[in-house]
Protein backbone atom coordinates (compact mmCIF):
# COMPACT_ATOMS: atom_id res chain seq x y z
CA UNK A 1 0.00 0.00 0.00
CA UNK A 2 2.47 2.21 0.70
CA UNK A 3 4.58 1.98 -2.41
CA UNK A 4 1.46 2.00 -4.05
CA UNK A 5 0.34 5.31 -2.73
CA UNK A 6 4.20 6.94 -3.20
CA UNK A 7 3.67 5.70 -7.24
CA UNK A 8 0.59 7.95 -7.01
CA UNK A 9 1.96 10.96 -5.31
CA UNK A 10 5.13 10.64 -7.66
CA UNK A 11 2.79 10.70 -10.68
CA UNK A 12 0.11 13.16 -9.47
CA UNK A 13 2.89 15.74 -9.06
CA UNK A 14 4.93 14.49 -12.14
CA UNK A 15 1.10 15.46 -13.81
CA UNK A 16 1.10 18.84 -12.25
CA UNK A 17 4.71 19.96 -13.03
CA UNK A 18 3.76 19.05 -16.65
CA UNK A 19 1.09 20.91 -17.12
CA UNK A 20 2.35 23.92 -14.96
CA UNK A 21 5.11 23.96 -18.09
CA UNK A 22 2.59 24.09 -20.50
CA UNK A 23 0.47 26.32 -18.93
CA UNK A 24 3.42 28.44 -17.82
CA UNK A 25 4.40 29.07 -21.96
CA UNK A 26 0.80 29.13 -23.35
CA UNK A 27 -0.20 32.00 -20.74
CA UNK A 28 3.58 33.47 -20.97
CA UNK A 29 3.39 33.18 -17.21
CA UNK A 30 4.88 30.82 -14.47
CA UNK A 31 2.49 28.55 -12.98
CA UNK A 32 4.01 27.75 -9.24
CA UNK A 33 3.79 30.44 -6.97
CA UNK A 34 7.55 32.10 -6.83
CA UNK A 35 8.16 31.41 -3.19
CA UNK A 36 7.20 27.67 -3.57
CA UNK A 37 8.51 27.29 -6.44
CA UNK A 38 12.43 28.47 -4.84
CA UNK A 39 11.51 25.97 -1.77
CA UNK A 40 10.56 23.21 -3.96
CA UNK A 41 13.40 23.32 -6.49
CA UNK A 42 15.87 23.32 -3.85
CA UNK A 43 14.56 21.03 -2.00
CA UNK A 44 14.31 18.53 -5.12
CA UNK A 45 17.84 19.50 -5.88
CA UNK A 46 18.79 18.39 -2.75
CA UNK A 47 17.14 15.06 -2.57
CA UNK A 48 17.62 14.45 -6.37
CA UNK A 49 21.20 14.55 -5.94
CA UNK A 50 21.45 12.56 -2.81
CA UNK A 51 18.81 10.00 -4.03
CA UNK A 52 21.68 9.04 -6.90
CA UNK A 53 24.60 9.43 -4.45
CA UNK A 54 22.75 6.71 -2.19
CA UNK A 55 20.81 4.54 -4.31
CA UNK A 56 17.56 4.88 -6.52
CA UNK A 57 14.39 4.36 -5.25
CA UNK A 58 10.65 4.87 -6.72
CA UNK A 59 10.57 8.14 -4.64
CA UNK A 60 14.73 9.14 -5.86
CA UNK A 61 13.53 7.91 -9.44
CA UNK A 62 9.95 11.16 -8.93
CA UNK A 63 12.78 13.21 -7.32
CA UNK A 64 15.07 13.39 -10.27
CA UNK A 65 12.09 13.72 -12.91
CA UNK A 66 10.79 17.11 -10.43
CA UNK A 67 13.75 18.61 -10.41
CA UNK A 68 14.43 18.11 -14.14
CA UNK A 69 10.79 19.40 -14.50
CA UNK A 70 11.18 22.47 -12.17
CA UNK A 71 14.15 23.69 -14.14
CA UNK A 72 11.58 24.23 -16.90
CA UNK A 73 9.15 26.09 -14.60
CA UNK A 74 11.80 27.88 -13.43
CA UNK A 75 13.13 29.39 -16.73
CA UNK A 76 9.47 30.04 -17.39
CA UNK A 77 9.48 32.30 -14.11
CA UNK A 78 12.60 33.91 -15.44
CA UNK A 79 11.48 34.79 -18.60
CA UNK A 80 8.15 35.96 -17.97
CA UNK A 81 7.84 36.70 -14.21
CA UNK A 82 9.47 40.50 -14.42
CA UNK A 83 5.55 41.17 -16.07
CA UNK A 84 3.74 40.54 -12.90
CA UNK A 85 5.79 43.07 -11.00
CA UNK A 86 5.22 46.53 -10.77
CA UNK A 87 7.09 48.73 -13.48
CA UNK A 88 9.63 50.21 -10.77
CA UNK A 89 10.99 46.76 -10.93
CA UNK A 90 14.08 46.60 -13.17
CA UNK A 91 15.25 42.98 -15.51
CA UNK A 92 18.38 43.71 -12.68
CA UNK A 93 16.61 43.91 -9.39
CA UNK A 94 14.11 41.16 -10.47
CA UNK A 95 17.15 38.80 -11.12
CA UNK A 96 18.25 39.76 -7.96
CA UNK A 97 15.76 38.79 -5.94
CA UNK A 98 15.42 35.76 -8.26
CA UNK A 99 18.80 34.88 -7.30
CA UNK A 100 18.51 35.80 -3.05
CA UNK A 101 15.27 33.86 -3.24
CA UNK A 102 17.20 31.06 -4.76
CA UNK A 103 19.77 31.05 -2.01
CA UNK A 104 17.66 31.41 0.40
CA UNK A 105 15.50 28.84 -0.17
CA UNK A 106 18.60 26.54 -0.36
CA UNK A 107 20.12 27.79 3.14
CA UNK A 108 16.38 26.82 4.57
CA UNK A 109 16.59 23.48 3.12
CA UNK A 110 20.03 22.46 4.56
CA UNK A 111 18.89 23.85 8.05
CA UNK A 112 16.23 21.52 7.89
CA UNK A 113 18.53 18.69 7.39
CA UNK A 114 21.01 19.96 9.95
CA UNK A 115 17.88 20.29 12.59
CA UNK A 116 16.10 17.23 12.01
CA UNK A 117 18.62 14.79 9.68
CA UNK A 118 17.91 13.40 6.43
CA UNK A 119 14.53 11.62 6.52
CA UNK A 120 12.65 13.77 8.86
CA UNK A 121 14.02 16.96 7.33
CA UNK A 122 12.68 15.64 3.79
CA UNK A 123 9.06 14.84 5.07
CA UNK A 124 8.97 18.12 7.76
CA UNK A 125 10.16 20.78 4.86
CA UNK A 126 8.22 19.22 1.83
CA UNK A 127 4.71 19.24 3.76
CA UNK A 128 5.21 22.43 5.09
CA UNK A 129 6.61 23.90 1.95
CA UNK A 130 3.24 22.27 0.24
CA UNK A 131 1.11 24.24 2.32
CA UNK A 132 2.99 27.31 1.76
CA UNK A 133 2.03 26.66 -2.02
CA UNK A 134 -1.47 25.92 -1.02
CA UNK A 135 -2.20 28.67 0.36
CA UNK A 136 -0.35 30.87 -2.17
CA UNK A 137 -2.20 29.51 -4.83
CA UNK A 138 -5.54 30.88 -3.81
CA UNK A 139 -3.21 34.36 -2.95
CA UNK A 140 -2.00 33.85 -7.19
CA UNK A 141 -5.71 33.70 -8.00
CA UNK A 142 -6.80 36.79 -5.93
CA UNK A 143 -3.90 38.41 -7.57
CA UNK A 144 -3.93 37.67 -11.25
CA UNK A 145 -7.71 38.15 -10.82
CA UNK A 146 -8.78 34.33 -12.06
CA UNK A 147 -7.51 31.60 -13.87
CA UNK A 148 -4.52 32.80 -15.68
CA UNK A 149 -1.21 30.69 -15.33
CA UNK A 150 -3.16 28.59 -13.35
CA UNK A 151 -5.24 25.28 -14.16
CA UNK A 152 -7.70 22.74 -12.67
CA UNK A 153 -5.39 19.72 -13.36
CA UNK A 154 -2.55 21.25 -11.58
CA UNK A 155 -5.02 21.82 -8.64
CA UNK A 156 -6.51 18.52 -8.46
CA UNK A 157 -2.99 16.71 -9.29
CA UNK A 158 -1.41 18.47 -6.18
CA UNK A 159 -4.52 17.47 -3.90
CA UNK A 160 -3.93 13.76 -4.60
CA UNK A 161 -0.25 14.10 -4.81
CA UNK A 162 -0.37 15.78 -1.25
CA UNK A 163 -2.84 13.60 0.14
CA UNK A 164 -1.10 10.34 -0.86
CA UNK A 165 1.94 11.18 1.04
CA UNK A 166 -0.23 12.42 4.08
CA UNK A 167 -1.70 8.67 4.55
CA UNK A 168 1.78 7.56 4.05
CA UNK A 169 3.81 9.47 6.62
CA UNK A 170 1.24 11.10 8.49
CA UNK A 171 -1.34 7.69 8.97
CA UNK A 172 0.89 5.02 8.88
CA UNK A 173 4.22 6.85 10.00
CA UNK A 174 2.07 8.19 13.08
CA UNK A 175 3.17 11.49 12.82
CA UNK A 176 0.50 14.04 14.42
CA UNK A 177 3.00 17.05 12.78
CA UNK A 178 2.02 15.66 9.34
CA UNK A 179 -1.41 14.35 9.43
CA UNK A 180 -2.18 18.08 10.78
CA UNK A 181 -0.48 19.83 8.14
CA UNK A 182 -1.93 17.12 5.43
CA UNK A 183 -5.24 17.58 5.99
CA UNK A 184 -4.45 21.69 6.14
CA UNK A 185 -3.11 21.10 2.45
CA UNK A 186 -6.36 19.31 1.82
CA UNK A 187 -8.60 21.95 3.08
CA UNK A 188 -6.59 24.67 1.10
CA UNK A 189 -6.42 22.78 -1.93
CA UNK A 190 -10.07 21.77 -2.21
CA UNK A 191 -10.97 25.93 -1.94
CA UNK A 192 -8.20 26.50 -4.60
CA UNK A 193 -10.02 23.69 -6.54
CA UNK A 194 -13.77 25.25 -6.13
CA UNK A 195 -12.15 28.97 -7.22
CA UNK A 196 -10.84 27.42 -10.32
CA UNK A 197 -13.96 25.13 -11.05
CA UNK A 198 -15.83 28.26 -10.63
CA UNK A 199 -14.07 30.21 -12.71
CA UNK A 200 -14.36 27.24 -15.95
CA UNK A 201 -16.68 28.52 -18.93
CA UNK A 202 -20.52 27.42 -18.30
CA UNK A 203 -21.32 25.12 -21.43
CA UNK A 204 -24.73 26.14 -22.90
Amino acid sequence: MILFLTIVSGLAWTVAYADGIRVGFKDRSYAIPVAALGLNFAWEAIYATRSVATGITAQGVFNIAWGLADVVIVCTFLMFGRSELPVWVTRRLFLSWALLLGVTSLGVQLLFVAEFGWEDAARYAAFLQNLLMSGLFIAMFVARGGSRGQSLLIAVAKWIGTLAPTIVFGWYGNSPLILGVGILCSIFDLVYIGLLWRRQPQRP
